[in-house]
């Protein structure tokens, strides 16, 4: 029988929480953890690979390798850090005759063993509570229904997702005198009564009666400024979110910008558009999004050659640039214009696992779908960014791909989370479809 002392909790780490993040071990507190033995087994066939995956694989085991030291991993080892808890291996149910066989699952599926292993840990540590941490929906399920402690691993979920920051708001019965002042002067050197707290780089629709205006903070200048409608490369906003939206993906002072919502809202084209009118400034432009693989096998697996491999899941980015090279007839200047970056590769489409390692100096970065990515990619992502870059990220928070994150636990929650109110970040959650009526149909409807 394990020795516990009663209140203690125990934290059994599914496969799933490791490749999202390996640093997981020292989240939980003075708590202790344990890895099933399946869990190594499981990392052992993503250690190979350029996928997020394959790295955060081999980080962790890297790091269960300097922690174990002179220890055997079935000894409880103390993790590093002040207030910290213990860690160990523990076998597939080593015991399970302590176990209700009806409890008890066929092991042939590594989550069963996973499963039996929990079940083996709780019939032993009485005087504990066990819990199974997954980011794995069904397992949760499968654990609740045999009476097993389970939850998502949460240290990097947004709490509130229904509240997240919008990035803009709207102020009515604005002084006829401040809009008066914006329009004419470009800025209002005055305070606002009606906002109370300025955040940088938050856009408003100032409006009093049938006059408005649409403006911004400018953390630099500390004025509530004027934003423009203007249009960039064909490109014209339709609404006041595409117009702050291009404001944002314009501005040389902001560097990091997120644009969520909904499919047809112009997020992807709007970011491209900005982009190329600010090729002279930048050496490159490059567009990326995740590829979502199939089961455990990443793109290499796919026939045909790495053109083949990538098209289909970036066809969407070619659409977007053919839609505004079409704005211009094949003898304009601008339609040659990009055509010239695609050969000379000034304008560059690629799946993220081929960026990974790159320092991003003197590049507007674009990221597609980056709702699919986990806050350690994007985190990963930003600390990339080099001299005089600027990085986008686009994506919808309810559209996610991955069967291991949700509208509270993405890359793309997660930034919009972390960084409001600074004053390189700038966000626009863009709610209106621009599409054509049935897309927007599709979307309040459906």
């Amino acid at each position: 029988m394990l020795e516990v002392t009663k209140g203690r909790k125990i934290y059994v780490l599914d496969t799933s929480v490791i490749l999202h993040d390996h640093n997981s071990l020292k989240s939980f507190q003075e708590h202790d953890v344990v890895i099933p033995i399946t869990v190594l087994e499981e990392l052992d066939n993503f250690k190979k690979g350029n996928n997020s995956k394959n790295f955060e694989a081999r980080a962790f085991i890297r790091k269960i390798d300097k922690l174990s030291g002179k220890f055997t991993l079935t000894d409880w080892i103390p993790l590093s850090g002040k207030g910290k808890g213990k860690f160990k291996i523990i076998m597939n149910g080593n015991n399970m005759s302590v176990v209700d066989a009806e409890k008890t699952f066929d092991e042939r599926k590594p989550d069963h063993k996973i499963l039996n292993a929990a079940l083996s840990l709780q019939a032993q540590a009485k005087k504990a509570k066990v819990i199974l941490v997954t980011k794995d929906i069904n397992l949760r399920l499968k654990a609740k229904a045999l009476n097993l402690n389970a939850e998502d691993y949460g240290t990097d979920k947004v709490k509130n997702v229904e509240g997240l920051y919008l990035g803009m708001e709207m102020i009515e019965e604005v002084a006829s005198a401040s809009i008066d002042e914006i329009v004419t002067k470009g800025f209002i050197e005055n305070t606002l009564v009606d906002i109370k707290k300025k955040v940088d780089n938050h856009y408003y629709i100032l409006k009093n009666g049938k006059a408005s205006s649409l403006a911004f903070y400018n953390p630099e200048t500390k004025f509530i400024e004027r934003v423009e409608n203007q249009s960039t490369y064909g490109i014209k906003p339709r609404n006041a979110e595409q117009t702050f939206a291009l404001h944002a993906i314009l501005h040389p002072a902001i560097k990091l910008v997120t644009l969520q919502g909904v499919a047809g809202t112009g997020k992807t084209l709007l970011a491209l558009a900005g982009a190329i009118s600010q090729r002279r400034s930048y050496k490159q432009i490059i567009l990326a999004r995740p590829v979502i693989p199939l089961s455990n096998q990443d793109i290499g697996y796919l026939p045909g050659d790495v053109n083949e491999k990538i098209d289909p899941y970036m066809e969407p980015l070619w659409d977007n640039l053919n839609f505004i090279k079409n704005q211009f007839s094949e003898k304009d200047k601008k339609y040659r214009t990009i055509i010239e970056m695609q050969r000379n590769e000034k304008i560059v489409i690629t799946p993220l696992t081929y960026i990974r390692g790159r320092s991003l100096s003197n590049v507007i970065f674009i990221v597609d779908e980056a709702q699919n990515l986990t806050p350690h990619e994007v985190k990963t992502i930003i600390t990339r960014a080099g001299e005089n870059s600027k990085i986008i990220f686009t994506g919808d928070i309810n559209q996610i791909d991955s069967p291991y994150l949700d509208e509270y636990s993405n890359g793309l929650s997660y930034v919009i989370d972390r960084l409001k109110g600074n004053k390189l970040f700038a966000h626009v959650t863009l709610v209106k479809g621009e599409r054509s009526e049935l897309a927007n149909l599709a979307n309040e409807l459906l």
